[in-house]
């Protein structure tokens, strides 16, 4: 008796399912770590959705080929899902870093418009600013600049 898989075929003696669920296994791993090396490359940027739940079960088990193989493809998916999260996130950076370029050439454009630095993929709580020169002075005669703020206010 003999079952056929995409990947060959299983006699029932077991060798050959050996080596399919040892070469599963090391698929489902390459794949977590390339997950693992996603999340902690985007961190705290992007953020992947955990598994899905999987059904409950008393103590450990051993998965057969079919479950490893929704494994394996499950992973690809959230993979595809944390690679287009990331593209999404350097498109959003890379328009803010535009609009600060666009603000530092011409502020009277972006009066009072406020950015703040963890748009631009950077830590902290600081903001770039479009502030008038000399308060309301400046703002009367069109004095524009643009300001980076000190950063978190204090507690």
């Amino acid at each position: 008796m003999q079952l056929t898989i995409d990947r060959g075929s299983i006699s029932t003696d077991g060798t050959d399912e050996h080596a399919a669920r040892r070469a599963l296994r090391a698929q489902v791993a390459k794949l977590e770590r390339e997950l693992a090396e996603i999340v902690a490359e985007s961190f705290p940027y992007v953020v992947v959705p955990p598994a899905p739940a999987q059904e409950l079960t008393c103590g450990p088990r051993l998965l057969d080929l079919g479950q490893l193989e929704r494994t394996r493809d499950e992973l690809a998916a959230r993979i595809q899902r944390a690679r287009r999260a990331v593209v999404r996130r350097a498109e959003h950076h890379a328009r803010a870093h535009e609009l600060l370029e666009r603000m530092k050439r011409d502020p009277k454009r972006y009066k009072f418009v406020r950015l703040p630095v963890r748009e631009l993929g950077e830590g902290g709580c600081g903001a770039w600013e479009v502030r008038p020169k000399l308060g309301p002075i400046g703002m009367l005669a069109g004095w524009w600049h643009v300001k980076l703020s000190s950063g978190c206010p204090l507690g």
